[in-house]
Order: structure tokens, then C-alpha cells, then sequence
């Protein structure tokens, strides 16, 4: 059936009937296509755990994962990230490598990178004063496909209890090809309070 939009849509693949009916909404709704680009797909409110997983990540159906992450530590600590290829029954603990540029306001231009390491890099910084936080953002790539290695890239902000800002702005890769159906956020030291969240990413346009 055409559809119609709202504004201008150069890349439109539907034949063009002026502003969405009804009717329209509701098919493109229920295909997915419709409302944004992001599906909440589980938020996690956490207070005193060492770790956050998510073991049902609708990988069949997306091939993009989006995840908000806004925790305060109680110590400093480095934070990690490991896959599972088992829904959370286990985690890998090798075959990762990882490259981050770091900016912190009071030392300048750092990096942290391996090529050989047991988990993915997340951030480091942040602990029990009150303004020591984590606020980060990551996207992951090809986790449900089993012929792909699954990609990271991240944007992390933290900041110490001096007040100097760490950015930290990355990628990190899981070097095996295999379905990933669980991720698992978790520090080394401590413990971390506050709001994780999983998204799928909608392809909007399709053939």
C-alpha cells in the first residue's frame, strides 16, 4: 500500500499519498517501522551490585544494540564489559581487544588499548565522593550474527573526587564469530548504584 508522510522524505521507497492515515500508522506500527528509532528493550535499576547483565537482548531481531549507562561506584575502580554466548549462563573471558583515547581535564591526552585481553574495556575513574560518576553511552554491532565479530563503540564521561572530567571515547571488539545473546557490565572494585539501560535500534527504512 503507498504511504504517505509528513515533510520531506528523499529516501522514501513508498509511493507518496500526502500525511500518514491512520490506517498507515497503524500497519507501520505494527511492522516496527513506526515511532522512533529505538525499542526499550529491558532498564535495570540497580543500588549496591557488582555487576548488571542482560540476558535477553532480542539479537535475532536487531542487528544494533544501544545502551545507556548512569551509575555512581561506591570506590574507584576500572568498569568492563564481557559477552555470552549462552544467555547468561557463562562469560567469555577472552579473544577481546580494545583502543580508547583519553581526555581528562587535569593530566591531558592518555590511551588504554590491548590486543589480547579477558574482557572489554568500559572506563575507569569515579568512586565513593559524591560527585564521582559514570555517564556513558555504547553501541554494539552484529551481536546476533554468528558469521560476524561483534563490535563496541563507546562515549564515557566520569569524574574523580577533585573534580577533573575524564572522556574517554572508543571501540572494542569480541574476536570470535558466534551468536552473542548476553552482556554483562560489571567493576572490578566495589560496587555501582543507578540506572543501566538495553535498546534495540529499529531499521527504519526498508526494501
Amino acid at each position: 500500500m503507498p504511504y504517505g508522510y509528513l515533510g520531506t522524505a528523499p529516501n522514501q521507497i513508498k509511493n507518496n499519498s500526502g500525511v500518514f492515515s491512520v490506517s498507515d500508522i497503524n500497519e507501520l506500527e505494527a511492522k516496527g517501522h513506526f515511532g522512533g528509532s529505538l525499542e526499550l528493550i529491558q532498564s535495570q535499576t540497580v543500588s549496591g551490585v557488582s555487576q548488571v547483565d542482560f540476558t535477553s537482548i532480542k539479537e535475532a531481531e536487531y542487528d544494533v544494540h544501544f545502551v545507556t549507562y548512569n551509575i555512581k561506584p561506591s570506590a574507584d575502580t576500572q568498569n568492563y564489559i564481557r559477552f555470552s554466548n549462552d544467555s547468561g549462563s557463562s562469560f567469555e573471558t577472552g579473544n577481546y581487544e580494545y583502543a580508547f583515547e583519553i581526555q581528562d581535564s587535569a593530566s591531558g591526552t592518555g590511551e588504554t588499548r590491548s590486543t589480547s585481553s579477558s574482557q572489554m574495556y568500559l572506563s575507569y575513574g569515579g568512586g565513593a565522593s559524591a560527585n564521582e560518576k559514570h555517564t556513558a553511552y555504547y553501541y554494539f554491532y552484529n551481536l546476533g550474527n554468528a558469521s560476524r565479530y561483534s563490535f563496541i563503540t563507546a562515549q564515557v564521561n566520569t569524574q574523580s573526587s577533585t573534580g577533573s572530567l575524564h572522556s574517554f571515547i572508543g571501540m572494542s571488539v569480541y574476536g570470535v564469530a558466534e551468536t552473542i545473546n548476553g552482556i554483562r557490565l560489571y567493576q572490578q572494585n566495589g560496587t555501582m548504584t543507578g540506572v543501566v539501560k538495553l535498546f534495540g535500534v529499529k531499521q527504519i527504512w526498508v526494501t
